[in-house]
């Protein structure tokens, strides 16, 4: 059942589509779009103003936004492809803004901070959460996130990807969708009119992997 009209700014967080995976299409009949499927569906019923898509393939020349589907679509914003690291929605006073992968290798994913120019803040970031990371040990690299940086940000709501769970993480409103299969929910995040930030939990209703875990 959709929302009612609201005065909220919407927003639909999801992560980790895997949309060309082998996988993912065995689990939806062979079809490896389902799951994105469902996301758009509940970004509908949500009333979302504003889709946050998991930046999960590196940008690099080959990668699927440059070629295909989602290169037609004109509404779609991809950062380090459409444009270099921020988005501003002008008409909602809102601003989303991440560092792209650009390539395979390791990275920080809030290495770099961006100053707030509008009322609202989303920032974006695919990688793993540890409160206090370890980066001397280059041999595993994770692509660490720590409570630091999450704080740095200053952000109204950190949007995270990398994660197949949905959890909350650090102190301040930091949170991973889980992908659709796993999770079987998107993150529905209400930047109300009274300045607060609800985050709730909005079921896909599609089948989930079953050794999923909440």
């Amino acid at each position: 059942m959709p929302y009612p009209p609201s005065p909220d700014i919407v927003v639909v967080h999801s992560s980790d589509l895997h949309i060309d995976l082998d996988y993912t299409a065995r689990l939806h009949g062979g079809d490896g779009t389902a799951g994105l499927s469902s996301v758009l569906k509940a970004a509908r019923d949500a009333a979302a103003q504003v889709l946050v898509p998991g930046n999960h393939d590196p940008a690099v020349p080959d990668a699927v936004y440059h070629n295909g589907p989602l290169a037609a679509v004109e509404n779609l914003h991809v950062l380090g492809v459409t444009h270099e690291e921020a988005v501003c929605f002008a008409d909602l006073d809102l601003e989303i803004w991440g560092r792209a992968h650009r390539d395979y290798g390791d990275m920080i994913p809030f290495e770099r901070l961006r100053p707030r120019s509008t009322r609202w803040q989303i920032a974006m970031a695919h990688g793993h959460y540890v409160p206090v990371p370890d980066r001397t040990n280059r041999l595993r690299p994770s692509w660490l996130i720590g409570d630091d940086e999450l704080k740095a940000t200053g952000a109204d709501y950190i949007a995270l990807g990398h994660w197949n769970r949905a959890a909350k993480v650090g102190a301040v409103a930091a949170y991973y969708s889980g992908s659709p299969e796993y999770a079987g929910t998107v993150n529905v995040v209400r930047l109300t009119a009274a300045g607060k930030v609800a985050v709730t939990r909005a079921p896909l209703g599609i089948a989930r992997e079953p050794s999923a875990i909440d």
